[in-house]
This record gives C-alpha cells, structure tokens and sequence, in this order.
C-alpha cells in the first residue's frame, strides 16, 4: 500500500487493522474485475447521453408538423437507435466476459455466468439529513455530521466490493443500515429531495427515484451478484471449491428471489419479476451443476450401479439448463437477457443430456449380465432410467439378449452424438461463445469420446437396427434449494442511535420543540409520575401542580434531565437524576406529540408497461430541470401503486419525481409498506 491519501468515502472504521479502507471494500485493487466494471461505467455514460438524445427527437417529432423536420428527425432518431443497439451489444458483451470473473487456475470445466453489479452515482446525503434533523427533531444538526459522514463512507465503500465473505457483509450491513434511515429520515408524507440513480446491469439505462426502496432493492441486487462472482471465483477441481460453488449459488438464487417477493414494482428491467425468476433458476442450474461435478470429481467408475446413479444426475442438470432456456426466450426477458446467456443454457443442456445418454450407453454396451449378478437389482435400476421402452423391447430381456443390448446401446450413443453436435453448432453460432477456448475443448472432447465409442460397436448390418433411444428420467438425490438471506447474522449499530429509540423517534412521528420545565421539590413530591420504558412519558399528572402551570402536559416524554440527554433512560434512572438534584429546582425538557395527515408527494420515477427494447429518459437529474410551479401537472401514482388503470399509454419514457403543485390530500395514510402490497403488476 503506498502512502498516498484514499479517496473520501473509503476509510476504515478501525484503521489498525483494515488500513486506510473499509473491510470489505478495496478500490485501489487494480484486478480484472475492477477495470470490467470501469469500462460498465463508461458505457453506461455513453448509453445515457444516446437515450437523452433520443428523447429530445422524439420529443421533436411529436410537437412539430412539419414533413422537412420530421424527416430530418426520423433519419436522425434512426442513428440514434442504432448507436444504442451498438452500445447495449458492447454491455452485452461485458455481460458475457466470464472469464474475468472465473477461477484463475487452469481447469477443464465449462464456464459458469456471474452477474455484473449495478453502478451508481454519488449521493450526498449531508443537506438532506441536517434539514431534517433540526426540522424534525429539532436538534442541533451540526452534532451530526459525523454520522451521515460514516453512513456516505459505507454507501461509497459498496460500489467497491470485495469478492469475499466481507464484502457480502458489508453489502448487507448497509442494507441493514437503510432501514434505520428509512424510519428516521424518510416519511410517507413527502420526499426527502434525495435522487437515487442506478443503472440497469443489462440494459446500461439509468433509473432515478427518490424513493429508498430502489436503493434498498439495487444493493439487494448487487448482494446476489457478488455470491455468483464468489461462485464462478471458486475452484472447482476441489471439494471444498465445489461445496463453496454450491453454497454460493444457493445462496446467491436465496437473496435474489427475497429481491423479487419484498420489492415487485422496481422500475428497472434487470430487477423486474420477471427476470429475477430467470435469474433465479440460471443461479439454481449452476448449483446443480457444481454438485454434478463434485460427485464426479473423485472419478466414474465404470460400474453397472455407479453408472446408473451418474446418468440421472446428469440428466437433472441438462433438464433444468433446458428449463433455463425455456424461460430466457419468453417475454418480456428475452428482449433484455443477453443472447450468450440464453444459448450458453442451450448449450448447457444439449452438452449434459448427451452425457446422459452416453453413460447409459456405456451401461448397454459394457456390462453384460454374468451369472453372479443380481438380476433384479439390475433390471429395477435400469427400469427407473426409463418412462417407457421402445416397442417390442422389454427392460429384463434387454439385459440378457446381448443383441437387444447392443443396439439400444447404440440408438442411446447416436442420440448423444446428435446433441453433442448441437451443443457444437450453437456455440459456433455465437460470437461470444465461440471466442471462450475452455468451452470448445470440453464440447469437442466429449463429442469425440462418443463418436469413438461408436465406433467402436459399429457393424455392418446396422442399417437394419431402427430402435430410437427413449428419454431418460432425471433425478438427483442432491436436491437444490435457495438458501435464504440471514439478515441478523449481520450485526449493526444504528448511525443514528443518539436521535432516540426509533420506536419513539421515527419520521412517522411529529413532535414539538423541546419545552424546558423548571418545577421546585412540593413535599417531596413531583406532582406526576413517569412511566414507560425508554424514554419515559409523564403520567397522572396533577392539574394544580407547578409542572402542569409550566406547561408539562399528559403523556409528554422526557428527553433531558438537568442538560443531560436522556432519552435511552428508564424510569428509575430518570428518578434517580431528579434526586441527585437535590434541593435545587429540577430542570428538564420535554416533547408533546402531534398528530400529522399530511398527504404524500405523488410523482415518482417509473415506466410504462408497453416499452420497446430500448427507452428513453426524459429527465435525468433533478439538478438540471426547470419545474414550472404554476403550471398544472395531472397527478400521477407512485410506481409502488401502479395498476391498470393507470395504463393509458405505452409510451417508451422513464419520469422523474417532481414537486405537484396544488396537489390534493390523501385521506388514507399511507406508507411504503402498504404501497408495496398493492395488487399491481408493472410488467
């Protein structure tokens, strides 16, 4: 490490032992990983000021009627189109670069696929929350600073990663960490003025809110994304590299499914219902596939039961790469998905059914029925390989006719040199396929392979043999399941804690200022009692006491005593603060609660249900728009509770949140929580 400053936002907690950088986080790491990413933001700037342009022809080409005009604008939106189906083909392609994030050793394995983490840009959050503070809590909001500093170091230090155990923590601690901001800062009455942007991992198109939620969802997104780079990162010439694999993808299908359930409406394609269910079945396929490689791993020996247990794990993996396939080709995700993945699924499948059919092959032609072997084993272990048998053939005679045997034997090696050759054909169809050098050893390896054991049992009177080979049943008794997120593994401290206990102290809440109360010991007595937990609420109050002529009211909760804070205290240290006072009068402050039905903001970034490939952005940047506040702007639902009436057109636009003037209040209170259970569905 050089003795050069970091950048902000990066510095550790405890710097003895994690350095100038934040656990989890390392920048300056100059790695293949780290220069993709890079070259993902570069694209992602290109991309924006194409789509901008886009936008301003088509805004050019509604508002004017003359044919010279839209001429020259059609004939210039066609470049623009074209330029950016370039760009999203060159994101594709960053999409596809596997090999940056695989194992470094040599190995002869086909590649998995990992996901790319969303960019972002900087937030400041300083303003924002100070405002806030003093408004709402009514503190002072320069005592603060160092908080919202360490909460803008932590979202700075989450762009950067590790690829490790430490950076998924510090990925969830921040998440954990918006929680307790979303509950102290953000209300549902309104915006707060912060304007979060992402950018889409497939698409490269930008989507802004000022709702939490996409942050929340977006570093959800990237959580999942770093398991998978874990995974592909993992050796898997070893066990534990393949137990690792599997963990990592299970876990990685686990975080991004918990994506889908807890956030359906997020206006960005790449986390869209739709495709998180595809991405969760491709994270589910490589888990399976890892275990098929792990069983295999110490080596398939050439024996009639052993055989008979590898033909349907590995018919289990070729079945889910083809569900995977399946589910890439349906819209809306096969217009966004990246054409390599869905043919490197394709590929996937062909590869591991042919390898199916092989070992069955080796079965039929290897192992003849001796006289010490049980038939009825062997004939209810081949039975279970098969939904049914070819006509004229039955599972016992197969076993003792040798002729029988060898020809299913060979319809089973003709099926797999067919899919080997398709597996070949696709991956020669794609460039980007094509150009992986690991792949085309393995497919052209085990094509050989199955064309020698061909021949091998090749005959002249083959031509008479016209039995097909049925399919094979698959099954695993390794099955894969998403593993859940354990959030509380994660141990975190709220930034805020000095605001008060969040059950009490919440944006949801209104106080008053604090009220300073100077009463005088009456006997001994105080006049009222406290009770709660903390902090403490006045009680039973006496209406004739010199507190209640000072202003203490009913049900007002103390938050200092004597100048000291203390609103994490319990009643009885808070009496015991009163007694150490004295002869002296007590002095304390309180806060009153206040009832609020203020309405929320109503615009919100989202997008239209009938969009085209690719969209346009009307409005980036809250900075860089001029809102005209005394023109009317028909009101708008949130994209949180989008539903079908809302419809109307399907204009390719993504809108910015933007302040309403004159817009009516909502009776029903809501909150983000309740807007999220809506019965909608933005896709």
């Amino acid at each position: 490490m050089t003795d050069a400053l970091p950048p902000r936002g990066c510095q550790a907690a405890e710097p003895a032992e994690d350095g100038y950088f934040r656990k989890g986080c390392n920048p300056l790491a100059e790695t293949g990983r780290s220069k993709l990413q890079n070259q993902r933001a570069v694209l992602n700037q290109q991309i924006l000021r194409a789509v901008r342009m886009r936008a301003g022809a088509e805004n050019l080409l509604r508002a004017t009627n003359n044919n010279k005009v839209r001429e020259q604008v059609l004939l210039e939106l066609s470049f623009v189109n074209s330029d950016l189906q370039i760009l999203k083909e060159e994101l594709e392609g960053l999409n596809i670069s596997v090999e940056v994030y695989q194992n470094t050793e040599e190995t002869f394995s086909i590649p998995l696929v990992p996901l790319g983490l969303k960019e972002t840009k900087e937030v400041d959050f300083t303003l924002p929350l100070k405002d806030f503070i003093l408004e709402h809590y009514s503190e002072d909001s320069s005592e603060y600073e160092d908080e919202i500093a360490d909460l803008m170091d932590l979202r700075q230090a989450c762009r950067t990663p590790s690829r490790d155990e430490a950076g998924i923590e510090m990925l969830i601690s921040y998440f954990l960490q918006l929680g307790y901001v979303e509950n102290r800062f953000f209300p549902p009455t309104r915006h707060m003025g912060i304007l979060f942007t992402w950018y889409d991992s497939f698409t490269g198109v930008p989507v802004c809110q000022q709702n939490l939620l996409l942050e929340k969802a977006s570093i959800l997104f990237n959580t999942g994304a770093l398991y998978t780079q874990i995974g592909t990162r993992c050796n898997r010439q070893t066990q534990a590299g393949l137990e690792n694999a599997v963990d990592a993808f299970q876990k990685a299908a686990g975080v991004l499914s918990y994506l889908k359930e807890t956030f359906t409406h997020t206006p960005s394609y790449d986390m869209s219902p739709a495709m998180l269910n595809v991405l969760v079945k491709m994270m589910l396929a490589q888990a399976q596939e890892c275990v098929f490689e792990q069983i295999g791993l110490p080596g398939i020996r050439n024996e009639f039961f052993t055989l008979v247990k590898m033909t349907q794990e590995v018919a289990k993996v070729g079945e889910v790469y083809m569900l995977v396939n399946t589910a890439m080709n349906q819209e809306p995700v096969k217009e966004n998905i990246p054409y390599s993945w869905s043919k490197l699924a394709q590929i996937k499948s062909d590869h591991y059914k042919a390898l199916a059919h092989y070992f069955i092959a080796t079965i039929l032609c290897d192992h003849e029925l001796q006289s010490g072997d049980d038939e009825d084993q062997q004939e209810k272990a081949l039975s279970q390989l098969y939904d049914y048998m070819p006509e004229g053939l039955m599972v016992l005679t197969v076993l003792k006719d040798k002729v029988q045997r060898k020809q299913l034997g060979k319809a089973h090696l003709r099926k797999a040199i067919v899919y080997h050759e398709e597996a070949l054909r696709v991956c020669g169809l794609c460039k980007k396929l094509r150009n992986i050098d690991v792949l085309q050893e393995v497919l052209t390896a085990a094509h050989k392979r199955s064309l020698l054991k061909y021949a091998q049992q090749e005959t002249e009177d083959d031509f008479l043999s016209l039995i097909q080979a049925p399919d094979i049943l698959p099954k695993t008794e390794h099955k894969i399941e998403t593993i859940a997120p354990h959030f509380s593994k994660v141990k975190v401290k709220d930034f805020f804690h000095r605001l008060g206990p969040l059950t009490v102290f919440s944006a949801k809440q209104r106080w008053t200022a604090p009220r300073t109360i100077r009463i005088h010991h009456e006997a001994g007595e105080l006049g009222f009692s406290l009770k709660g937990g903390s902090p403490v609420q006045i009680y039973c109050l006496d209406p004739v006491c010199s507190a209640a002529s000072m202003g203490l009211k009913e049900g007002d909760y103390i938050v200092s005593v004597g100048g000291v804070d203390c609103k994490w205290h319990g009643v009885n240290e808070v009496l015991e603060k009163f007694k150490s006072v004295g002869e002296q009068p007590i002095e304390f402050e309180v806060i009153s609660c206040q009832d609020t039905a203020a309405s929320m903001h109503s615009k919100s970034a989202t997008y239209s249900v009938g969009m085209q490939k690719t969209y346009s952005l009307i409005c980036l940047a809250m900075e860089e728009d001029k809102i005209d506040h005394t023109k009317k702007v028909p009101l708008k639902l949130p994209f949180l509770s989008w539903g079908t009436k809302n419809r109307q057109k399907a204009a390719s636009t993504l809108c910015l949140p933007s302040a309403v003037a004159g817009s009516s209040q909502i009776k029903k209170k809501l909150s983000p929580f309740t807007l999220l259970n809506t019965e909608s569905s933005l896709y």
